[in-house]
């Protein structure tokens, strides 16, 4: 599972499309946020996902955790929020990957010039 990670510029709308995508494709979602602002947004993201998945009966909840991380060679803590969901979690959308395409090989009469 991949950790989103929130910024203070971040725009809580299209981070709450991505929870709410994660929580579709694998019943979970991990965001970290590090500083008062970040936080701030990352828990705006929670509530407006909770609106984007509340139609389709999913009851979001976080718990906040502390995590240290280190940016630019310093050690800082930040807050990852883990949602989850008090109802289960249907399959709505599994993640299927396509095979890669391949080339078509020319026919067997095709001549190069």
């Amino acid at each position: 599972m991949n950790v989103l990670k929130i910024a203070a510029d971040s725009d809580a709308r299209a981070a709450a499309g991505a929870v709410a995508n994660s929580l579709r494709e694998e019943g979970t979602a991990e965001i970290q946020a590090i500083g008062p602002k970040a936080v701030n947004q990352a828990v705006k993201c929670i509530a407006i996902a909770r609106g984007y998945v509340a139609p389709s009966g999913l009851d979001l909840f976080f718990v906040p955790s502390f995590v240290d991380v280190e940016v630019n060679n310093e050690k800082r803590t930040g807050i990852r929020f883990a949602v989850r969901s008090r109802t289960p979690v249907p399959s709505l959308r599994p993640r299927t990957r396509k095979e890669p395409l391949r080339p078509t090989p020319p026919p067997a009469d095709w001549k190069e010039i």
